[in-house]
């Protein structure tokens, strides 16, 4: 017998933790009592949703400049042509010896970028670190999310996740771009706001959100059937 996770034999003696074990019936009353609170907290984030499709922005003042693979960029540069833009304020600091655990479990997480790009929406990382660094980092880790580095202006500063002193939050800071081309913030979320991952949560951060036809958004939001948009992973 283990102990769980921990691929060790349990002391002798010591009883295994466990779920209890009940009967057919008794686990299909339960199942049910579950699955409504389930469909209850679903709704509920689909209220969120909405709600967030509808916040307001703010215009972006700051002229910010980036560090890349291709040199120096702006943030509009970073929406790569795309309508939203969600950054990941990934913490390593330019005096960090190492990357920071959890922001690189989250790059982990990510999935295929291709169903954000159908959806007009681009995902990058933006960390204080040298660009150097960052790329090192990367193809260790095999990410695919690009990176940039901010380290050159008060981006971070100005976004709140570093304060005067250089300690650093993380989070999803959202953005949207006009037809005239300038850039508003839209959203921010940190803590555990940052766990889901999978490209239908990062589209619910956004204002057009999954532009689909059964989300509650306002009037004039691009919406298709559900499943009637494919990306460049779709066969």
């Amino acid at each position: 017998m283990q102990e769980p996770g921990s691929g060790r034999p349990s002391a002798p003696g010591t009883a295994l933790p466990m779920p209890a074990v009940t009967s057919e019936a008794a686990w299909r009353l339960a199942r049910d009592d579950l699955l409504r609170k389930e469909k209850a907290a679903t709704h509920a984030l689909d209220e969120l949703a909405a709600q967030r499709r509808r916040l307001p922005m703010v215009a972006v003042r700051g002229d910010y400049v980036f560090g890349g693979r291709s040199g120096s960029t702006t943030l509009l540069d970073l929406f790569d042509g795309r309508r939203q833009l969600i950054v990941y304020h990934f913490m390593y600091a330019p005096g960090a010896r190492k990357p920071c655990r959890g922001c690189s479990r989250r790059m982990d997480d990510m999935g295929r970028l291709e169903h954000l790009h159908a959806r007009q929406t681009t995902l990058v990382a933006v960390a204080r670190a040298d660009y150097a660094r960052l790329a090192a980092a990367w193809a260790s880790k095999g990410w695919t999310v690009p990176v940039y580095s901010s380290g050159a202006s008060t981006f971070n500063q100005d976004m709140g996740v570093t304060d005067a002193d250089g300690d650093e939050d993380f989070g999803f800071s959202v953005f949207f771009r006009d037809d005239a081309g300038q850039a508003y913030r839209s959203y921010f979320t940190s803590g555990r706001g940052v766990e889901p991952a999978g490209f239908r949560a990062l589209l619910d951060l956004t204002p057009y959100g999954r532009q689909e036809t059964w989300e509650d958004s306002p009037p004039g939001w691009p919406q298709s059937p559900t499943h009637g948009w494919s990306s460049a992973r779709d066969e």
